[in-house]
């Protein structure tokens, strides 16, 4: 029999003790939908000639895909997912949806990682006709399939978003999910608790808000997702619907504990409709049912008109935009990127009911436009966006693109492409940006940058069956 891939980590602490990851893939997209995406591999091996540099480019078939989020084939809960087989599993391929083309497109990694290369297409009318879908979102390895959560509905605009599950093995489309959706319409990101028979998905918005920007009508009209929705795994149905309330528009990323055993984890909140501050929650089992408490809250930051895009002028303010976080596979630290403020916050979560701010970092932002100390005469765009952290939880990784007419609309002069690494004081607390760490610019080929991933697993994409 086969061995079982060593990436398939039985604990939060097998996964921190493992080696150190030596590539990170990172998906690169064309805003124009001219040029043909990519999924680019950067060095992470700080003893290596090329540290820090694009060392490797896999460009996809067509063009105007928009590559976002994309995930693993397997990971470290398939050692205690029935039937999978996993003696047979690897973490080997990387799905890669396009989120305006609705094609996903799988990578195999494992020939030469440096080099990824396309094996198998789900064609956008696949995912219509099996799932109902389309717009794919985020994809993670997890129980009876792959979860691939989508926006829209089958006609490729709006309708209900979703999860659909994909095939370990073929990649064919199985189907939808849900068998009882309720009241739930608009999706985002889809997790899960293992040991407590529950799924957890979060709400953005339809693909019809979020094609051409942010809209201030859809803001103030309060018409973005502000559920949390917690579902019954075995029976798939919705058990319990959370609102946060109408001010706080867009739920995004969920990120819960590693440990198995708890039964907490964080979602982030973009913006208030009311004084545009973003927020950090914490959902917690609360006897038979979920609650949900606002744990962190992050204030806009007053700011000349005259600095600010159109879309912000009126207020003021430069919002903070918390677009992403991630927690540590400890379960101790929490990283929160303010996109809007060019800003990311370190907290000490010990006590996840009580985050304690340890360290803040400034690269880019609406106003600022705080430069990188590798290149301290180059004004940055964008800001931290999304976040990713090695296993051992010393490196976190940041790109700066959010989505093409969301970045135009926040920052109008373009956002450019930069990546960065951080080393995080994983005993104190503390961050400070590697200066050997900074591909930007020509080394992504005149194309964005948007989500990170791993090579051997990351903090974001793994879930584990036990607690050592």
């Amino acid at each position: 029999m086969p061995a079982t891939d060593p990436t398939f980590y039985r604990s939060p602490t097998a996964a921190v003790a493992a080696a150190p990851e030596q590539l990170a893939y990172v998906a690169a997209f064309d805003p124009a939908g001219q040029k043909k995406d990519a999924i680019a591999v950067v060095d992470c091996d700080a003893s290596s000639s090329t540290y820090g540099g694009v060392v490797g480019w896999a460009e996809l078939p067509t063009a105007g895909d928009e590559l976002h989020h994309f995930g693993w084939n397997a990971c470290s809960s398939a050692l205690c997912h029935e039937g999978h087989g996993h003696h047979d599993l690897e973490r080997r391929y990387l799905l890669v949806p396009g989120i305006r083309s609705s094609t996903t497109y799988v990578l195999d990694t494992k020939p030469d990682p440096r080099n990824p290369k396309v094996t198998h297409t789900i064609a956008a009318g696949e995912l219509a006709a099996k799932a109902g879908y389309s717009r794919p979102h985020t994809v993670h390895c997890g129980p009876d399939g792959i979860f691939m959560s989508a926006l829209g509905g089958a006609d490729g605009a709006d309708g209900h978003g979703g999860i659909a599950l994909i095939d370990h093995d073929t990649f064919e489309v199985i189907g939808p999910w849900e068998l009882d959706r309720g009241p739930q319409f608009l999706a985002y990101d889809v997790w899960w608790h293992l040991k407590h028979d529950t799924v957890i998905t979060s709400e953005w918005a339809s693909p019809s808000m979020i094609e051409n920007g942010l809209n201030p009508e859809d803001l103030l009209g309060r018409r973005f997702g502000h559920h949390v929705d917690f579902w019954s795994m075995s029976e798939r149905k919705l058990a319990q619907r959370v609102d946060l309330g109408d001010q706080h528009q867009m739920v995004l990323e969920l990120r819960p504990a590693h440990d198995p055993s708890k039964a907490w984890g964080f979602v982030d909140v973009v913006i208030s409709a009311e004084d545009l501050s973003a927020s950090v929650w914490l959902w917690y089992r609360n006897g038979d049912e979920w609650s949900v408490d606002k744990v962190i809250t992050i204030p806009a930051e007053p700011a000349d008109a005259d600095d600010l895009p159109p879309l912000f002028k009126p207020f003021g303010a430069a919002p903070p935009l918390v677009t992403d976080i991630d927690l540590s596979v400890d379960d101790r630290w929490l990283y929160v990127s303010c996109w809007g403020t060019g800003e990311l916050k370190q907290y000490d979560v010990s006590d996840p009911f009580h985050p304690r701010e340890t360290a803040s970092v400034r690269l880019g932002g609406i106003v600022r436009r705080e430069p990188h100390p590798a290149a301290p005469d180059l004004p940055l765009s964008g800001g931290p966006q999304m976040v990713e952290i090695s296993r051992d939880g010393r490196r976190v990784y940041v790109t700066n693109s959010l989505y093409a007419a969301w970045d135009d609309a926040v920052y109008p002069d373009g956002v450019g492409a930069w990546m960065a690494m951080l080393d995080a004081d994983i005993s104190a607390g503390g961050l400070i940006p590697d200066s050997r760490f900074f591909p930007h610019g020509d080394e992504f080929r005149g194309l964005r940058v948007h989500q990170t991933r791993l090579q051997g697993g990351d903090a974001s994409s793994d879930s584990y069956c036990y607690t050592s």
